[in-house]
């Protein structure tokens, strides 16, 4: 989103400019990466909708940029278009105003000029907010430079004067600058196309595809460009890979194998957000990712190798840059303060790094602590399933060892005058000590200890004073830094300054100090961090004696449900038995029914007793029959009642 306002706009608390933001100290070798990306796609769209509307805007710096917070996100704006010129006179201007420092080398010879011209000066704020100076010999003014500048190659993007006066020219960004790797070459030929010298050929000439500038299609794919940046936490090395829309997890893994120091295998690979979460490896890396091309300043993920609990190093230090290095080694050696302000500006961005590489490791501890606790939130849920399963299988057992129990009672009883079972009593009796060995099944108390224990360690690494951020020293140092480097500034600017020349003693001295501190609490970070892994390699090996152990509940459970159920179907058959027994005269004790007995043996002993209950039937019948007739009728003689035959 980009604005283009007039006049000067917002409340002031609301909107500050880009400048200020540039002269930050902290900022003097550049501004974030996240930064620059927002400032060429912001400040890119606004001049392409000038040119489209006919409008040179002939004043573009950091001055006429600003910054205003909407919502939740800064927005650049293009302000004081007081200069800016309708092309309606052939697209071509001859007069001549704006600010000297960013204008194109033609406005100096007052030659006519197009939209190019703003080219160059987008050019010339993109280098200077990437590097932190501008690129053509900013110490010198556009008249001295430019004659010295006119003969550079179509390539290069700056010229810088060394020691003996001779000015080098580079195709390249200088170091230091915030640009992750696979920026710093799209960035720099965006730059080639701006800031060549030749008017007719800046911009990179017509794209035949978009018909645009070229200038606007390499800014472009810049913008679309997915890269994911990945901190190595066993090195402290940060990887940055341009992503494949559809590229898999796998893929990602394959080529972090061989970027990493280590060459961590990708089944030894965690990958996880800031947030504690792995990366999906159903879903592409790029999905998983923010919209919009994100710096490293603001989206990283962090790369953990879970075959290691302790990352013994060696940790990747920040590069120190050349002239800091000098001023490290030559303490002592006097230098002009004009000079010595630029090395000074590098050892303060040098020590603003070393504390922003703890940050970024510390985010990576904390993303194993989130990690850490969505391990340990899982491990509580199935240690719950756990226990809850092993109260079932415990009341199961209750109930089943109780009636076995109250079963063989009863059976020993009436063994002697009832029915009596010699294999049913074996098979009972073998399944009281099957329950026996089961109790043990649902003891788990073992894995309990086991898990509050760890619990508890977990409780005291959140307690730990290591767990929090350690980076208050780091940041003292850093603004005493600040202060050494405003106090040399005003020094640079005061029309008589007092000494000439100064050492780098006191700005060393931060540099060694913070560079100790630093040693301090990266011990401290990956001693915490240690730990962390250790406690999540525990939760790792308890989950498969978590599974075992349920896997036995169930399978115990299982056992006992059958052994009930074989119970049930002897009880219905001894009560078949009984049944038969009370309808048939006394035969020898009943016997165990054999798994030999077939449909045919049943039915055969079924029509026996059919046949016995019908004699009996038949005997009874003739008794009753026999008995009336023997009876004494005589008193029928003396009633005139009819006798009627009794119904039996």
């Amino acid at each position: 989103m980009t604005c283009l306002c007039w006049p000067w706009s917002t409340a002031p608390e609301e909107t500050y400019a880009r400048y200020h933001v540039l002269n930050k100290p902290e900022n003097c070798c550049g501004l974030k990466e996240s930064e620059v990306l927002m400032l060429i796609s912001d400040i890119g769209a606004g001049i392409q909708y000038l040119h489209e509307n006919k409008i040179i805007h002939r004043d573009l710096k950091p001055e006429n940029i600003v910054l205003q917070e909407i919502g939740e996100k800064l927005v650049h704006k293009i302000i004081d278009l007081g200069y800016a010129k309708d092309l309606d006179q052939g697209s071509l201007c001859t007069s001549f105003v704006g600010t000297l420092q960013y204008l194109a080398p033609e406005l100096f010879e007052s030659k006519p000029y197009t939209v190019t011209v703003d080219y160059w000066s987008f050019g010339t704020v993109i280098f200077e907010c990437t590097c932190g100076f501008r690129p053509f010999l900013h110490h010198m003014q556009p008249v001295q430079w430019t004659s010295k500048v006119k003969n550079k190659g179509p390539k290069d993007i700056m010229a810088v004067e060394d020691m003996n006066g001779e000015v080098r020219f580079s195709v390249r960004l200088p170091y230091p600058n915030n640009l992750s790797r696979p920026l710093l070459e799209p960035v720099e030929s965006l730059l080639q196309m701006l800031l060549l010298w030749d008017a007719a050929t800046r911009g990179g000439g017509l794209d035949p595809d978009t018909n645009k500038p070229s200038c606007y299609t390499a800014l472009q794919n810049i913008l679309n460009m997915r890269v994911i940046h990945v901190l190595d936490m066993t090195s402290a090395q940060l990887h940055s890979l341009v992503l494949g829309a559809e590229e898999s997890l796998h893929s990602l893994q394959l080529r972090l194998e061989t970027n990493t120091q280590t060459h961590i295998t990708p089944l030894s690979q965690e990958v996880l957000l800031e947030t504690g979460i792995s990366l999906d490896p159903r879903r592409p890396p790029a999905h998983c990712l923010p919209e919009g091309l994100q710096g490293w300043d603001i989206c990283i993920v962090f790369l953990f190798d879970k075959s290691l609990t302790k990352y013994s190093g060696p940790l990747t230090a920040r590069p120190l840059p050349d002239s800091v290095n000098f001023i490290v080694r030559e303490t002592k050696t006097q230098l002009p303060l004009s000079a010595l302000r630029k090395v000074w500006g590098e050892a303060v961005s040098y020590i603003c790094g070393l504390k922003e590489d703890y940050i970024r490791l510390y985010r990576g501890q904390r993303a194993a602590m989130l990690s850490l606790l969505r391990y340990n939130t899982n491990l509580t849920r199935y240690k719950n399933l756990l226990f809850s399963q092993s109260q079932q299988l415990r009341a199961k057992l209750a109930f089943f060892k109780s009636s076995i129990q109250h079963d063989l009672e009863q059976y020993t009883k009436q063994r002697s005058i009832g029915i009596s079972s010699e294999k049913m009593l074996k098979t009972w009796q073998e399944n009281e000590d099957k329950a026996d060995e089961f109790t043990k099944v649902a003891d788990v108390g073992y894995l309990d200890e086991d898990i509050v224990a760890l619990h508890s360690e977990i409780v005291e690494l959140q307690r730990s004073p290591i767990a929090r951020r350690q980076g208050d020293v780091m940041e003292q140092l850093e603004e005493k830094a600040i202060e050494l480097y405003k106090q040399l500034k005003a020094k640079c600017k005061s029309p008589d300054p007092p000494h000439g020349y100064s050492d780098s003693s006191d700005m060393v001295k931060m540099i060694l100090q913070t560079v100790q501190n630093q040693d301090r609490v990266l011990k401290d970070l990956y001693t915490h961090l240690s730990t962390i892994l250790v406690c999540k390699r525990r939760i790792v090996d308890l989950f498969p004696k978590l599974e075992r152990a349920v896997v036995n509940i169930k399978t115990a459970e299982a056992a006992v449900m059958q052994m009930q159920m074989k119970r049930q179907k002897e009880f219905w058959y001894l009560l078949k038995i009984a049944c038969a027994q009370n309808n048939s005269p006394p035969q020898s004790p009943v016997q165990q029914p054999t798994g030999s007995e077939t449909v045919h043996q049943l039915l055969d002993e079924n029509q026996r007793y059919l046949s016995q209950l019908n004699s009996l039937l038949q005997d009874a019948m003739q008794e009753l029959e026999h008995s009336v007739m023997d009876q004494d009728w005589s008193w029928t003689q003396y009633g005139a009642v009819t006798a009627q035959p009794q119904k039996l």
